[in-house]
């Protein structure tokens, strides 16, 4: 049974900085790649940072230089270190990744709330 599990989320104010982990259980975690989605009140998800297995990321264009994305393999765990912190970064963040090229799952989510 696959789980995602988030943690991490929080409030705080602009300018400030947060870490979310997501722990993996079920897969072989570092055959996977890991993504961090976000979804604010109103809009559709959208894809923040990804990391392949072979540790390679990518951004949305909203968070480059700000937020980067990590894996430790060892402890099947992804991490997304958001600095710079801004209001529109408010969202639920949820953890993502896809088996075998076709089973997607996701994590339950955790509340990130930016304070101006």
């Amino acid at each position: 049974q696959v789980q995602l599990v988030e943690s991490g989320g929080g409030l705080v104010q602009a300018g400030g900085s947060l870490r979310l982990s997501c722990a993996a259980s079920g897969i072989i975690f570092s055959f996977n790649g890991m993504n961090w989605y976000r979804q604010a009140p109103g809009k559709q998800r959208e894809l923040v940072a990804a990391i392949t297995s072979g540790g390679i990321t990518n951004y949305a264009d909203s968070v480059k230089g700000r937020f980067t994305i990590s894996r430790d393999n060892k402890l099947s765990t992804v991490y997304l270190q958001m600095s710079s912190l801004k209001p529109e970064d408010t969202a639920v963040y949820y953890c993502n990744t896809k088996v075998y090229q076709k089973y997607t799952y996701w994590g339950q989510g955790t509340q990130v709330t930016v304070s101006s």
